[in-house]
């Protein structure tokens, strides 16, 4: 009698295993089914877009075929690009400011770049009321597509491109509590309007100094010079709290390892404090601080500082390189210390790393298009600036601060003194060869008014020599025109 009883509680546990085993592969099939939904929302609301404007990507020809490509603005509503449609049907991208504004926008012809590139599916998708689009498909007409309205001030872009005049160089404009690239300029330039026309004579000298198609902005890789002062400066607070007991005598030059450091022209600047070798840019007392630094430490840093790292901007760059570390010996130290050596950066890095500072400590991710509209300005996307991350502490943004006025007040950029603005910043004067007095000029800083806020602007002149005689006055210009607008 106990034997089936015993059948029935096998068949029942056999059963048990068997349901448990069905409800778990349910639940793993309604699990996947569920991350791929969501996978799916994800790639629709974020990723769908970086697809379909990837140069790879021919489904944007087809747009082409029913879209008129959109305008790209400032921000201030001038046209910086535009297509022009004949009576036959033709089309011809027009850039109504030509060089001015040529790495910015970018072109349309023989490829693409710039605005141009990164904000294709944008131009080529039309907003336009349904009603007219379907009246349009019947009549066999394209629709006209969207407008790209930047963050660009057409002023201040006009002021950069007039500073810099025939130099060869970059400037930037940033805005560091949002992002908000103001301008970009990049010389050697070109007209984009004459892109198809002159490309073979356009591409002949990518190899050489000209190299107009390089944005020099953010692709331009240059030794920092004294510029790189501020991230030495930063790690020698970390590494001594007790900084303002620092005190060096500069006699205009220091014997290290080798070779021997001078101070720009052979200056003799005496008794320093730590303010006073930054303010007046001693290159002997920044190299005797280098041969002290952690280098695994400093190393740290310039990693947290976006070094050998991809800058999250919209624009093709470079990456920026820092290369001492532990096996280093003292005249690599000494050298990177006062920004030459192998250390390499962007203009556009370098603006960033001061718009950190100006923004205690917190980067705001540069972007350039502000919003898009359809034809008739309705609006049709906004973009806003978002937070990449702290590259320093607050108290440490505001004790550079203090160090960079003084740059100012007292210092190499004394130009910036007595003016409208309160300006903060550092110059720099980058040996890039071994023949004598050859170097780039340079100048990283911001200004700000109360009325106005903070703007940033990092200037590089190719064998400009002094920053404080060369980059300064083109950046005092665009500061002029930004507060006085």
């Amino acid at each position: 009698m106990k034997k089936p009883s015993m059948e029935r509680k096998s068949r029942t546990s056999t059963n048990r295993v068997k349901n448990r085993e069905f409800a778990v592969i349910t639940y793993l099939f309604v699990g996947l089914f569920l991350i791929l939904i969501a996978y799916f929302a994800y790639f629709q609301v974020y990723k769908s877009e970086d697809f379909i404007n990837s140069p790879y990507n021919t489904r944007q020809n087809t747009f082409a075929e029913h879209v008129v490509r959109g305008e790209i603005l400032s921000s201030d509503g001038k046209v910086l690009a535009q297509t022009l449609v004949g009576e036959d049907g033709s089309e011809t991208r027009y850039y109504p400011y030509g060089s001015m504004f040529a790495h910015a926008v970018g072109y349309d012809s023989n490829g693409r770049s710039g605005i141009e590139s990164f904000g294709n599916f944008t131009l080529l998708r039309s907003h336009a009321f349904f009603l007219e689009q379907v009246i349009n498909g019947i009549q066999d007409k394209k629709n006209q597509g969207d407008n790209i309205v930047t963050t660009l001030d057409y002023n201040l872009q006009e002021a950069a491109y007039q500073a810099l005049g025939s130099n060869r160089g970059a400037v930037v404009a940033l805005e560091p509590a949002t992002g908000k690239i103001l301008a970009m300029v990049s010389k050697p330039d070109f007209d984009p309007n004459a892109i198809a026309t002159e490309w073979e004579s356009i591409i002949s000298d990518t190899e050489g100094e000209n190299s107009v198609l390089v944005n020099r902005a953010a692709q331009g890789l240059y030794p920092p010079g004294s510029t790189f002062k501020i991230l030495t400066t930063l790690e020698y607070l970390r590494e001594n709290p007790d900084y303002q007991g620092y005190s060096y005598d500069c006699t205009g030059s220091i014997p290290v390892d080798k070779m021997e450091i001078h101070c720009y022209k052979n200056a003799v600047h005496g008794t320093e404090s730590l303010e006073d070798s930054f303010a007046k840019s001693c290159n002997t007392s920044y190299a005797n601080i280098g041969l002290g630094l952690d280098k695994k430490a400093f190393a740290r840093l310039c990693d947290g500082m976006l070094f050998g790292r991809k800058l999250p901007i919209p624009y093709p760059s470079s990456q920026s390189s820092f290369v001492l570390d532990g096996e280093s010996g003292p005249d690599d130290a000494a050298q990177t210390a006062i920004g030459q050596g192998e250390t390499l950066v962007t203009p556009m890095h370098m603006a960033m790393v001061t718009a950190a500072i100006a923004n205690q400590g917190m980067l705001m991710r540069p972007y350039v298009i502000d919003h898009t509209e359809n034809y008739k300005g309705v609006a049709v996307r906004e973009y806003h600036g978002t937070e990449y991350g702290a590259l320093l502490r607050a108290e440490e943004a505001a004790k550079l601060q203090e160090f960079m006025s003084l740059v100012v007040s007292k210092g190499t950029g004394s130009a910036l003194s007595g003016q409208a603005y309160q300006a903060a910043g550092k110059t720099g004067s980058a040996e890039f060869s071994n023949v004598k007095g050859e170097s780039h000029a340079w100048f990283t800083g911001y200004a700000s008014t109360e009325e106005k806020g903070s703007i940033v602007v990092t200037v590089i002149v190719e064998n400009g020599g002094a920053g404080s005689t060369v980059a300064v006055p083109v950046a005092k210009q665009v500061f002029d025109r930004y507060f006085n607008q």
